[in-house]
């Protein structure tokens, strides 16, 4: 399918970006959108988050079919909000692009409002591997919006969303989309997606959105190893039941499968299997480097990368353990700094990982210089953002001591000295992550580009064609 005007002059116009919007940016923007164009625009509370934030949501235009697009499904993930943000006006003010599209438009900027607060203070830059995973907050997975809708999969049985899916469900529930785009993106790497159903007809157009504005495809190793790929770059969306198949393959005999997660499942199952929902999801990052797409020969085999990987991730992990446990004694219940890393720590999945990939003959070939970069550089950028965290974890504490006024040497040293440790281990590794990543930061505009792109050809075809979720 040909790319058409009014899609042209769109992708052509969005402004060039130099910071991420705050939550409370952003909800004004929508309040300003809905009392200028009150004929189109109407803005309402869909619910309120667990600290009695607003989530607002916007409802523009009267299409034939209903569209849900959210910003923030993880709270470090922003490039969302600012598609949403130049989506959302263009939306409201051009009636051409509202009718070549056809949908009424159900569009939520942040999702997870007061995660985005725990992710301001890198929002407006510098964007570097220090500053981001200095300041960087993800919550742990029962925790997260879009990983606690209900769920009854085998023996697996989840059912304590937190208001946030709460609310989703009942908006899905309520408009029964046709269409959904999660707006997720990475921190590292390249462009990839994931979609509800095989659409081969529109990958190599996907490919030219990144391509036309050179940010590179991710072809190193999938964010999971029970990712199902439907051509390079593109997957299978992931619910929680792929998750809970590779472990009950690949685990150790004896192990209790249900009980290693404490999560739910995500939005994209909870549409699909109710209304045949198709959702797309374009992974983007704020940082690349060129090795991410080289397809040449590594050094060592795919499994040996791999393991090697595992090894460098349980040393950090006992790490962030020890060093947590300096303090912890003095952590409250819900810092959620804490939860997060008492949840990333817990590696429910490593001993089914070695298994797989010690069973698996994909993994006897030699890698690639992307899968190599993949398992041995890329996966330290994602430990870094723990080290970041545990860092916070005890700031945040020494901070509500202040503001309270609490008086208690003992508890102050200990936080102090697990706070200092954090500060030196991770200026340590970003500092070796900084001389061994060759990395550029991606323009704003360039991922608003792509992702905005993506979701005008997708959600066109899924509508024209009726595509069903499945």
């Amino acid at each position: 399918m040909s790319m058409n005007q009014v899609f042209t002059e769109l992708l052509q116009n969005i402004p060039d970006y130099k910071a991420f919007l705050t939550v409370d940016e952003l909800d004004a923007s929508s309040r300003r959108l809905a009392e200028q164009y009150p004929d189109v625009v109407s803005l309402f509370e869909m619910g309120r988050t667990k600290d009695d934030h607003p989530l607002l949501c916007l409802k523009i235009g009267n299409g034939s079919k209903n569209a849900l697009m959210f910003g923030c499904p993880h709270p470090n993930e922003p490039i969302g909000t600012m598609m949403l943000e130049y989506f959302s006006e263009n939306l409201a003010k051009n009636k051409a692009l509202r009718d070549e599209l056809d949908y009424t438009w159900y569009i939520v900027k942040a999702w997870d409002a007061d995660g985005l607060r725990l992710n301001e203070k890198w929002l407006k830059g510098p964007y570097t591997i220090y500053n981001y995973s200095r300041n960087f907050f993800r919550p742990a997975g029962f925790r997260q919006v879009d990983w606690t809708f209900p769920v009854d999969y085998k023996e697996l049985h989840f059912h304590d969303s937190i208001p946030e899916t709460k609310a989703m469900m009942a908006l899905i529930d309520q408009v029964k989309p046709a269409f959904i785009y999660s707006l997720h993106n990475a921190g590292f790497g390249g462009v990839y997606w994931y979609i509800s159903t095989p659409l081969p007809e529109l990958y190599d157009e996907m490919y030219e959105a990144a391509h036309k504005v050179d940010v590179p495809l991710n072809l190193g190793e999938p964010e999971a190893p029970y990712c199902v790929p439907y051509a390079p770059a593109v997957y299978q969306s992931l619910g929680i039941e792929q998750e809970y198949d590779y472990m009950e393959k690949y685990a150790p005999a004896g192990t209790d499968v249900a009980a290693a997660f404490k999560v739910g499942n995500c939005s994209e199952s909870y549409a699909r299997t109710r209304y045949g929902t198709f959702t797309l999801l374009t992974e983007l990052p704020y940082f690349f480097d060129k090795r991410i797409m080289d397809l040449s020969e590594g050094t060592m085999s795919r499994k040996e990368a791999v393991l090697k990987k595992l090894e460098a991730s349980e040393e950090s992990d006992k790490y962030l353990i020890d060093t947590m446990a300096i303090s912890k004694e003095y952590f409250a219940p819900l810092n959620p700094f804490k939860l997060a890393l008492e949840a990333f720590t817990a590696a429910r999945d490593n001993d089914a990982t070695r298994n797989m990939v010690n069973t698996n003959p994909d993994f006897a070939k030699t890698a690639t210089v992307a899968e190599e970069f993949d398992n041995l550089l890329m996966s330290r950028f994602y430990k870094s953002l723990s080290y970041g965290m545990l860092i916070r974890a005890n700031e945040y504490e020494l901070e509500a001591m202040e503001r309270s006024g609490e008086v208690n040497a003992e508890k102050e040293a200990a936080l102090k000295k697990a706070r200092d440790i954090a500060i030196a281990h991770h200026k340590e590794l970003t500092d070796q992550l900084e001389e061994e990543i060759h990395y550029e930061v991606v323009p704003i505009r360039k991922l608003v580009s792509i992702q905005l792109e993506c979701g005008l050809l997708v959600s066109k075809y899924v509508h024209e064609h009726n595509i069903k979720g499945c």
